[in-house]
């Protein structure tokens, strides 16, 4: 039976080249000269340092434009709230991969909603996706693709 995997992930080592991109364009340009701004990349949270806010503000278009640059959506980051103490500022983003189990429902429901003959599955943070028919997987694959989704998705291990 033809099935296929819907997953949302990102491709890490393409992450850290961007954060490295992003750390050396601060280092060079002259507004962030002396003032220590940099990028930390561990465990899928990239934390941005600087003086003041309106420079993390500028980091975030930085990082936003190397990672857009590398192809990596900016729906997988949540930005957390900035924490100003008083010469630094300090912002962590966070790397979201994985579909969340209420998003898994979401898309499930628009499945079932429009009736295909197809069956889908949780598995982990993915999901699992079989119908009888080539053309029905990939009717729900241009389902997925036009659906409203907080995560960027990816459709993988397509079998016949």
């Amino acid at each position: 039976m033809p099935s296929f995997d819907v997953v949302s992930e990102i491709n890490h080592h393409e992450l850290s080249n961007a954060v490295d991109q992003a750390n050396r364009e601060v280092k060079t340009r002259f507004d962030f000269k002396g003032s220590g701004a940099n990028f930390d990349l561990k465990d899928n949270t990239i934390t941005l340092s600087a003086q003041a806010e309106f420079q993390l503000q500028q980091m975030n278009d930085v990082l936003a434009g190397k990672l857009v640059k590398r192809s990596i959506d900016l729906k997988c980051l949540d930005p957390q709230e900035a924490v100003i103490h008083l010469n630094t500022a300090v912002q962590k983003i966070l790397v979201r991969e994985g579909i969340q189990t209420d998003e898994a429902k979401k898309l499930i429901k628009l499945i079932k909603d429009s009736k295909m003959k197809v069956q889908t599955a949780i598995q982990g943070e993915q999901l699992r996706i079989t119908g009888k028919k080539r053309d029905d997987l990939q009717t729900a694959i241009t389902l997925l693709k036009n659906a409203p989704c907080e995560m960027p998705l990816q459709y993988k291990n397509f079998r016949d």
